[in-house]
């Protein structure tokens, strides 16, 4: 079963993955967006055949005709988890068998503290008349980093893991990173590793980076006040991840050298909606 295929990449891989392996497979292709369920069709027709039921429909939401040996989606983002992939395969795990395989099976978050006066002053100038005066240091944003200086090597942060068992997908973090220079603390760069299956990984984690691989961007997350550091501070910072049952958001703050405020507390300037 594909999770979330799209305009169907991962349809054709893996009918090509099968055509390899020798193996004849039945696959469900499950879309939510009309739009790309159109395209799904079209492929349907005039290349998959019947080895493929296009399946028009939220992947929580569906009634699977039978269980599956493996499921595959495409949903993680540049934080991992932050385009809601524990919660859909969480919701869809259902109809996978007793020893199937999910991938990916495992991603985890890592964020890493960084100065950059390009980036505080970018986020400084999204300020919305209709919104709170501080709400665009509440909000995280995708972007390339450039002009700015990682002032620690990245910490792992969130972790989930497919199929599982537990299905709370809140999460709580307190990491602490060592600075070795003088410098200003404007806010946190996000990544992602992610096992897909085996020993087969993808990472934008600048150590581990896959190579040729520009799916994704690092994500921000900017503080309203930036830090003075001296050579030799921690740095310390919480992170949340908060699920409401209908919304998910991240919360953080600086708790060493000093305290920040808390940003985004209950999601009041950005939310994901489930």
């Amino acid at each position: 079963m594909v999770l979330g295929a799209g305009r169907g990449p991962l349809v054709n891989a893996s009918l090509r993955a099968a055509k390899q392996a020798g193996r004849n497979i039945k696959v469900y292709a499950v879309e939510k967006n009309p739009n790309a369920v159109v395209t799904l069709e079209n492929w349907r027709f005039e290349e998959w055949g019947d080895q493929v039921t296009v399946v028009s429909c939220d992947m929580r939401d569906w009634a699977a005709p039978e269980k599956a040996d493996i499921i595959v989606s495409e949903l993680l983002g540049s934080f991992g988890d932050n385009e809601l992939s524990p919660e859909c395969l969480n919701g869809a795990q259902h109809f996978l068998k007793a020893d199937g395989v999910s991938i990916p099976c495992s991603y985890t978050s890592f964020l890493a503290p960084l100065s950059s006066s390009k980036l505080y002053n970018e986020v400084r100038g999204c300020r919305e008349r209709d919104r709170d005066p501080d709400s665009q240091f509440e909000t995280p944003y995708v972007v390339r980093l450039h002009n700015y200086h990682q002032l620690a090597e990245p910490q792992a942060c969130f972790t989930f893991t497919h199929p599982n068992t537990d299905m709370n997908n809140n999460r709580y973090q307190y990491l602490r990173f060592s600075v070795d220079c003088n410098s200003v603390l404007h806010g946190f760069a996000g990544y992602f590793e992610t096992t897909l299956y085996g020993d087969i990984t993808l990472s934008i984690r600048p150590e581990t980076h896959s190579a040729g691989m520009f799916s994704w961007f690092p994500i921000l997350f900017p503080l309203k006040q930036p830090i003075p550091l001296s050579r030799g501070d921690v740095v310390g910072v919480r992170f949340w991840r908060c699920n409401s049952g209908r919304k998910v958001w991240y919360e953080w703050a600086v708790t060493e050298p000093v305290c920040s405020a808390i940003h985004n507390p209950a999601g009041r300037s950005y939310t994901i909606g489930l």
